[in-house]
Parts: C-alpha cells; sequence; structure tokens
C-alpha cells in the first residue's frame, strides 16, 4: 500500500564562505617567503616610506635593515649600550630613530651607520620614536610616564607632555597635522595634544592599557588598540566612539593600515593577525603564526607581510602578482646584465633605486713624518713630529718607532744649532711628565753623546743644555722630598698601627 506522503527530495543549499571572494583570493596570495631568527623577541618592524620599501627589524641590542628583494641583511646598526626600541626610517630614507631601554634617543645615518644625534631626557626606556613629517623633528614616548618632542638639528627638548599616569606605548604625529600629536597608555587613556598650546586637547578611555594607536588620513578619526579590543573614535564629535570591535582572544600587540588605508591589520598574542574593512570593520582575512605577535608590517606597495614574534623568529609572506601586475612589472624591468640593451642604456641612466651601492672609502693619507718613515729618511720624520701643531704623544710615538729601528741616533746627528733646537725644547718641556720621561731620557743622553764635544761653539744650544740640566736637577729635588712624605707618612702610618694593636692588648 503506497504512503499518502509524498517524500520530498530535501536539496542542500551552499554554505556562503569567504573562499570565493575576491578579498580572500587577494589575501591568500600572501603565501610565507621564509622566517629568519633575530636574536631576542622582534620589538618593532618598520618600512621605509619609499622605495625600494626595505623594513628596519629592531631585537635586542640592534637594528637591522632588511631588503625587500632578497630579505638579507644589508645593515646592522649595533652601538646601543641596552635594549633597543623602535627602530623607524625617516620619509627620505636616509635617517633612521631608534630609543633604548637607558631612554637614549639617537639617530644613524644609514649609509654610514655613525650617530649623528644623541637626545638625553628620558629616564626609563624610550618604545616609540618617530620623525615629524618635516623631517626635523622626532616624537619619544617613555615609561617615565611622558611624551617629548625634539629638535633634531639642536639636539633638544621643544615640549614636554606629562599627563599620562602610567607607560606610554603608543604614539604618532598626524601627516596631514604635524601640530597633533596621540599618544596611548598603560593608564587606559588616549590623548590628543597641540603643539601650539602645548596641552591636552582631547582626552579619551580605551578600557585596557594602549598598546598601539593609528590615525586616518585626514586626522579625523583614529584607531586605538589595547586588550583584544580594537576602539575607533571620532575626533570631530569630541571623542565619540564609533565602533568597538573584539576579535581576537589575546592582547592586540601591533596594527597597520595597508597602501590605500582601507584595510585595518591587526597581530596579538593569540598567534594571529586579523585583517578588518575599515568600511563596517568586518574581519575579511585571517593569518595564523606559529607563536605570540609582538609586531606587524606591510610593506607600501602591498606585496610583503612581516610579522616579529616573541619567539625571535621574523615571518615574511610575500604576495603573488597576477598577471596584470607581472605585465607592468615587466614593462619596468631593467634588461639584464651584460646584454647589449645593458650597456647602451645611455649616460643619463642613474640606476635602480633598489640597487646595492658599494661605499667608496676615502684613501687614507699619511702624515708627512709617517711617509718619511716609508722613505727611510728618519732626520725628516723627526723634524715633521717637531714641528708647532703636531701633539706630543705624536712625537713620542715617533721618537719610539726611531729607537725601536735603531735609527735614533741616525736621525739626530748631522745637525746645525738650528735643525737641533726645536728637539731640545721638546725635552725641556716635556722630559718631567712621567709617561715620557723614560724615553725623552733616552734622547737626551744621544743628543749630549753626539754633540758633547761642540756644544760650547753655539750659545743657543749651550743654553738650552743649561735649562735642560737645571730643570732635570729640579725635578730630581722634587723627587727626593716627595720621597722624605712617603717615607714619613708611612712611619707614621705604622707607628699608628702599632700604638692600635697595644692598646688593644
Amino acid at each position: 500500500m503506497s504512503s499518502p506522503y509524498k517524500k520530498l527530495s530535501i536539496k542542500k543549499l551552499p554554505v556562503p564562505t569567504e573562499k570565493g571572494t575576491e578579498e580572500s583570493r587577494f589575501w591568500k596570495r600572501f603565501k610565507p617567503r621564509c622566517s629568519l631568527s633575530e636574536i631576542a623577541s622582534v620589538t618593532s618592524i618598520k618600512f621605509s616610506p619609499i622605495q625600494p620599501f626595505d623594513f628596519a627589524v629592531t631585537s635586542s641590542t640592534r637594528v637591522q635593515i632588511y631588503s625587500t628583494q632578497t630579505y638579507k641583511v644589508k645593515k646592522t646598526i649595533s652601538r646601543f649600550n641596552d635594549i633597543a626600541y623602535c627602530g623607524t626610517i625617516r620619509n627620505d630614507g636616509k635617517l633612521l630613530v631608534a630609543g633604548d631601554a637607558t631612554g637614549l634617543i639617537q639617530v644613524f645615518d644609514i649609509n654610514s651607520r655613525a650617530i649623528l644625534r644623541t637626545m638625553k631626557g628620558h629616564n626609563h626606556p624610550v618604545h616609540i620614536t618617530r620623525f615629524a613629517p618635516g623631517n626635523t623633528q622626532i616624537l619619544s614616548c617613555s615609561d617615565d610616564k611622558t611624551a617629548r618632542i625634539w629638535d633634531i638639528p639642536g639636539q633638544e627638548t621643544i615640549s614636554i607632555f606629562k599627563e599620562h599616569q602610567d607607560y606610554v606605548r603608543a604614539g604618532l604625529i598626524s601627516n596631514d597635522n604635524p601640530h597633533l600629536i596621540l599618544t596611548g597608555s598603560y593608564d587606559q587613556s588616549i590623548k590628543l595634544w597641540d603643539l601650539r598650546t602645548n596641552s591636552c586637547t582631547m582626552s579619551m578611555s580605551h578600557g585596557a592599557p594602549v598598546e598601539d594607536v593609528l590615525m586616518f588620513p585626514g586626522g579625523g578619526m583614529i584607531i586605538s588598540a589595547g586588550g583584544p579590543t580594537i576602539t575607533v573614535w571620532d575626533l570631530i564629535s569630541g571623542g565619540r566612539v564609533v565602533r568597538s570591535v573584539s576579535n581576537h582572544q589575546k592582547t592586540i600587540t601591533s596594527m597597520c593600515f595597508d597602501g590605500s588605508s582601507s584595510r585595518l591589520l591587526t597581530g596579538s598574542l593569540d598567534h594571529h593577525v586579523k585583517i578588518y574593512d575599515v568600511q563596517n570593520y568586518d574581519v575579511v582575512h585571517s593569518i595564523e603564526y606559529s607563536s605570540p605577535i609582538l609586531c606587524i608590517a606591510l610593506s607600501p606597495d602591498d606585496t610583503n607581510i612581516v610579522a616579529g614574534m616573541t619567539c625571535g623568529t621574523l615571518s615574511i609572506r610575500r604576495r603573488k602578482l597576477v598577471q596584470k601586475e607581472l605585465n607592468m612589472s615587466h614593462q619596468n624591468k631593467q634588461p639584464r646584465v651584460g646584454s647589449y640593451k645593458y650597456f647602451t642604456r645611455g649616460q643619463t641612466y642613474s640606476g635602480n633605486k633598489d640597487d646595492f651601492v658599494v661605499e667608496s672609502k676615502p684613501r687614507e693619507r699619511l702624515a708627512l713624518y709617517d711617509r718619511y718613515l716609508k722613505k727611510f729618511q728618519y732626520s725628516n720624520a723627526l723634524d715633521a713630529a717637531l714641528r708647532n701643531g703636531t701633539q706630543a704623544i705624536l712625537t713620542i710615538s715617533l721618537l719610539q718607532e726611531l729607537i725601536r729601528r735603531d735609527a735614533l741616533r741616525q736621525a739626530i746627528v748631522g745637525r746645525d744649532d738650528l735643525s737641533l733646537e726645536p728637539l731640545v725644547k721638546f725635552l725641556i718641556r716635556w722630559i718631567n711628565e712621567p709617561r715620557y720621561t723614560s724615553i725623552l731620557v733616552d734622547v737626551g743622553n744621544v743628543i749630549i753623546d753626539v754633540y758633547s764635544s761642540v756644544i760650547y761653539k753655539s750659545p743657543l744650544i749651550e743654553k738650552l743644555i743649561v735649562n735642560l740640566h737645571s730643570k732635570v736637577k729640579t725635578e730630581m729635588n722634587l723627587q727626593k722630598e716627595i720621597a722624605k712624605i712617603i717615607g714619613s707618612l708611612e712611619m707614621v702610618a705604622k707607628g699608628s698601627l702599632l700604638t692600635d694593636t697595644t692598646n688593644y692588648t
């Protein structure tokens, strides 16, 4: 008997996923390229604003600059006395600024790695250092609860902001209005400062210690990160909360925008990087890492994502270019080295921005006395070292070298009174200097040995020798008196010790 109920066939509807969306396909093209190991936790990653967009990685007591083409270290700056923080490259790519755990701020020339400026004022670690848009000022944020603006040419503080009640671990200068400074602190507050009045114009409470802050282009809205939450604030309406999103399980440690500021990337201690659409703050993609993330950065051309972790690993993901982007890159590709096109590039060719420039070392110019020494002209070398303006230590070093070569007598013989005068005057000036006495006594003995039979024929040299004898005699008498005083003091000390011992007995 057939059932009165008709068997229904239920068709399963496809579950909507982001797998096939264009957004998802874009972010999935970021494939792991390499993982590099630093000597300690990676605390900061900052890309250069200019091509080829090299990035500075801060870890332990050094800042290393990596190439985005080869992912190899191009420069290493390690002239820090303690742990370094927040190595940041200036807008022109020529300078780098970093703070350290002693409170010191240093500005380096990237090419030579020389220290150009040193700013002292903070007495606790400086975790944030950033260049102002005008490239002549620096923002620093420290654990001494203050933020400062520094003048680079004068190496002095322009403004000090002191209203925070705890560590200041986040800060930036507005690119659109360099008079506006934004800071975030572990006292859970975000403050907006105005350099024109040196005062806080707006204060907001995030509800958790603030780890990072960002400002949208135009300066009308900001984003703060603290705990597992990011909060969007509208500055135009007086600091009103526009959106608060919590998609991480642990503290968010770092944030960054993509090249168009239409996507927000956040890195967290929960091992994840999440990407948000800033229109509605929905998560459009998520990337999982092997360790807690301390810092995250996306290159200005949206081709490289670099993450630094607590274990010291530096993870680099590179986006695979689509055919349209490949065609554009082929059009801009330079001719192969050794090809005909390479040799016919023209005199106006100035090289690529990512070309490795070999630093030319200036040829060292030897001093005049060193050149005479190389030619074994010992007498001329001694004359050159006795000229006015030469440091005494250099002249002594030359005399010591002549003694080592057994050429002192050769350099002194054959002189008239005018050429012998500077050497005797040098003896008179420095023979009582304890560091030089032993060498100059040998030189004086050689002079007397060579010229003892003719000294009386030159009134000039005879007078100088008498002065030298008088100075040596005075020094000897002084040494005798000092020896007597030392002997007396030793007797007094021993007598006092003997008296103390007798009284104790």
